[in-house]
């Protein structure tokens, strides 16, 4: 690996800025975090990611000091921060409704945690006008929050967060309230102010692109457990389970049993025939398992293609998406397997149309064989 990549989670020597240590949090009957263990590092930008109520927002808010584990122990920078109480705590929290004072203006706003620290008065409004410049609102310096859009007081409480030079930042649904066309610039704006500031920030979404955007690894949480850990393209290329192939984007799973393996190939037979596949690790024949093959690694034909897999089937629906199209297709089975083609050629050309028949391939290595 060259010298420039980030990844000190593959250093064993490199110790963790955060440890979640056999981390349990229960409110009376539910268990919202599940014996959970994780450690994230110094510069890393960590996203949290699962649906409502998996617990990634319970986990933040123990790491900030709102919420005291049940059972376990967090530590930062190798400190028990348990009798640790928030305000005291070098975490800062953006939240997803932002908090701006109305009443106050842009500059003191930013200002606003920097007089109740220990920093000498001569030196906070320099830190303001940094503040200010990081995140290009210097010419609003003055305005109230009302008088600015919506990403715009994002960006403000975003330097108010940072402003007290936190050694965590926290961020609960930062871009929740943005259209998606702002959402996914202040994605860039976010990774390049993390980058230049050096400082760990950990984000919990809903979003799967937010996340896979913005973070150097993710976890996927359900029920209050990790799932997996992994790199952007690791957790969506190599899932380790159907759950978390079915949570990060679009997949096809189809169930079958192990026919024959090796140590780098199988047969799986499903009700449309038999799928050639790379296993994980030589597999017991009659073994249970799924096939997961992203749509946009399915190729779509008229004419049978004469290697790889391949099913028949005719298109069932299409959505057209501009730069590209998903095409359903139905088999003989009644399963539906959706195919993804980029849009180079204008719409009116388009090969394939409703009631079509057609036949869809995909390469022996294109999909994951999965057995959770």
């Amino acid at each position: 690996m060259s010298a420039d990549v980030f990844a000190p989670w593959e250093n064993p020597k490199e110790t963790p800025l955060i440890r979640f240590e056999n981390v349990t949090k229960r409110f009376g009957d539910f268990t919202a975090v599940d014996n959970l263990t994780l450690d994230i590092y110094e510069r890393e930008f960590f996203a949290l990611l699962g649906a409502s109520g998996c617990g990634k927002t319970t986990l933040m808010r123990m790491l900030a000091g709102f919420e005291s584990p049940t059972e376990g122990r967090i530590t930062l920078a190798g400190e028990d921060i348990a009798p640790i109480p928030a305000n005291k705590r070098p975490v800062n929290m953006m939240f997803q409704s932002y908090a701006l004072f109305p009443h106050l203006s842009v500059a003191d706003n930013i200002a606003f945690g920097l007089k109740r620290s220990d920093m000498p008065a001569s030196e906070i409004d320099g830190r303001v006008d940094e503040m200010l410049g990081m995140v290009q609102l210097r010419q609003f310096a003055k305005r109230k929050p009302h008088q600015i859009s919506g990403g715009q007081r994002q960006r403000v409480a975003l330097a108010r967060s940072l402003a007290k030079n936190p050694k965590v930042l926290l961020l609960d649904e930062p871009l929740a309230a943005l259209d998606k066309k702002l959402r996914q610039e202040t994605q860039f704006e976010l990774m390049d102010i993390q980058e230049k500031l050096g400082t760990t920030f950990m984000i919990v979404t809903h979003d799967q692109e937010e996340a896979m955007t913005v973070a150097s690894r993710v976890a996927v949480m359900n029920t209050g457990q990790i799932k997996q850990i992994a790199t952007p393209d690791a957790i969506y290329e190599r899932p380790n389970s159907s759950y978390v192939a079915d949570f990060i984007g679009e997949v096809n799973l189809i169930d079958g049993k192990i026919t024959s393996s090796t140590e780098k190939s199988c047969k799986i037979a499903w009700q449309g025939g038999t799928i050639t596949a790379q296993p994980p690790s030589k597999l017991k024949k009659d073994t249970e398992v799924r096939f997961a093959v992203r749509p946009e690694k399915v190729s779509i034909a008229t004419a049978k293609p004469k290697s790889g897999n391949a099913v028949q089937g005719k298109v069932l629906d299409i959505a057209y998406l501009g730069n590209i199209s998903t095409y359903y297709v139905e088999t003989a089975t009644g399963q539906t397997i959706k195919a993804q083609i980029a849009n180079a050629r204008r719409l009116s050309r388009r090969s394939f149309t409703w009631e079509d028949p057609v036949w869809l391939s995909w390469s022996d290595t294109a999909g994951i064989v999965l057995t959770e």
